[in-house]
């Protein structure tokens, strides 16, 4: 979808529908310029008073616009970026599937806003209809942004189109079902985007052989109970830059049944969703490819399925990690840091700047932080500030917590090294806990997204999160760099 800001309206034949804004305190339209007859005298005979979300279409010769509509924004001197996502869908549903491009006056929004609703926009226009007979009828195509005053400019909007298009693909992959989305398919997504970006992107595939020779015992622990062999992708972007990169290490569990440690039925389908860490990376690097910033990123795709079998790893065994250091596994359902903690090991040969893991890691997050924030992770304050800063930006918020030494007890185990569970208390920072032991030698903050990742209920799909919060962040250390 194509984005564009213009300062004026120019022509009535230039959109096939358009939606203005309005204050309640301070309901003024250009009349002249959108040629409305007699706004207000109309506004008070329909007591249209302007509150969130009311509408007021203008039929018949009110306008010389084919369709136009009155949109409130209540008292915008108020209106917080939470409402946005809501305006922006009330615009979506009435005009996807009769206009290909439409018009939005947002000169009655705080400028400060414009941005976000522009990023709004996109993210509420997508639908996922790969599987079904009869497709979705969507037909917007353009999307022009009329404001007298803004700060936004059009390589910005370029920006918000590339991040839209890697929130796109993340979704996608999220929402696609596990007899399709195996780790081999994910492997041959990353290789379809390098074919796309054969300058920018070099793709790299690890298969079980190498896994096992490289002593990656971890991995191999959840993915020797499929018959799925699992793989480890990187992508390395502007792989030639001469820079220490940014790495981006997400977890790809194309279906997480638990293991032995089984999960209960109900609710189990949405267990496709356990890749979402992977697809939010594979979708930043295509927003990174088609934005093209100037910054060195590596992003690492830890891709398995966790099945129950004959050759499954049962609870109680012990393995040897490629660091060295042996894990007890009591819980076979924990396998996501499993297959990450080799990963992020194997990640050090790119000598990184900064690694961020990101994850569907724990229900305690879920409980912790609901489906509104991500949990953040981290030791480093300086790289905590840099993500929290980023989330506000990009709406893609993130709440950190913590990882105090204090809590590293709680995985000891008379058996091993290490447990790849803390009990009960804490379980969201025990297993950050459980991967800073294999990050020590970079700086590393932790993402887990197992409550933004996805919804469920009647809006069942995934988010593509953190994607946005990913290139601002990457945009940002792309710019001081520059």
């Amino acid at each position: 979808m194509k984005l564009t800001i213009n300062p004026s309206f120019s022509t009535p034949t230039s959109s096939q529908s358009l939606f203005i804004l309005v204050d309640s305190e301070n309901p003024q339209i250009a009349q002249e310029t959108y040629k409305i007859n007699d706004l207000n005298s109309l506004i008070e005979a329909t007591a249209f008073k302007a509150s969130f979300n009311e509408t007021l279409p203008l039929i018949g010769k009110l306008t010389q616009i084919t369709q136009c509509t009155l949109l409130g924004i209540d008292k915008a001197s108020e209106i917080k970026a939470t409402k946005l996502a809501k305006i922006a869908q009330t615009i979506i549903k009435a005009s996807q599937k009769k206009s290909k491009q439409i018009s939005i006056d947002i000169s009655a929004l705080p400028v400060e806003l414009h941005y976000l609703f522009a990023l709004s926009i996109t993210q509420v226009a997508y639908g996922y209809d790969e599987f079904k007979s009869k497709k979705n009828e969507f037909s917007l195509e353009n999307v022009e942004l009329i404001a007298n005053e803004s700060t936004l400019t059009n390589a910005q909007l370029n920006f918000i189109e590339a991040v839209q298009n890697g929130q796109n693909l993340a979704r996608d992959l999220g929402n696609c079902p596990g007899n399709i989305c195996f780790p081999e398919y994910l492997a041959e997504q990353a290789h379809a985007l390098a074919a796309e970006f054969p300058d920018l992107l070099k793709v790299t595939v690890l298969e079980e052989q190498q896994l096992a020779d490289l002593g990656m015992n971890a991995f191999l622990a959840v993915s020797k109970g499929s018959d799925r062999p699992g793989r480890i992708v990187t992508l390395e972007y502007q792989a030639t830059t001469d820079q220490a990169p940014i790495v981006l290490v997400g977890k790809g569990v194309t279906f997480d049944t638990g293991g032995i440690s089984l999960k209960p039925g109900l609710g189990m389908d949405e267990m496709k969703f356990d890749m979402c860490g992977a697809a939010s990376v594979l979708g930043t690097i295509r927003a990174l490819c088609e934005a093209k910033l100037p910054i060195h990123v590596v992003g690492a795709i830890a891709a398995a399925e966790n099945m129950p079998s004959g050759h499954a790893t049962r609870p109680g065994d012990i393995v040897t990690t490629m660091s060295g250091q042996t894990v007890e596994i009591l819980n076979t359902d924990a396998e996501g840091r499993l297959v990450l903690c080799d990963t992020l090991t194997y990640i050090k040969r790119f000598n990184p700047a900064l690694v961020i893991d990101v994850a569907t890691l724990t229900g305690a997050c879920v409980i912790a932080l609901g489906s509104v924030v991500s949990g953040l992770f981290t030791p480093d304050d300086e790289l905590a500030e840099e993500i929290i800063a980023a989330g506000h930006t990009s709406f893609d918020r993130v709440w950190r917590m913590p990882v105090y030494e204090d809590y590293q007890e709680q995985l000891d185990t008379p058996f091993a090294d290490i447990a790849n569970i803390g009990g009960p208390k804490a379980g969201a920072v025990t297993a950050a806990c459980f991967l800073q032991r294999f990050t020590r030698d970079y700086r590393w903050a932790h993402l887990d997204i197992a409550g933004t990742a996805w919804n469920s209920g009647a809006n069942k799909g995934a988010t593509g999160r953190p994607v946005p919060l990913l290139m601002q962040f990457i945009a940002k250390r792309a710019q001081s760099n520059g």
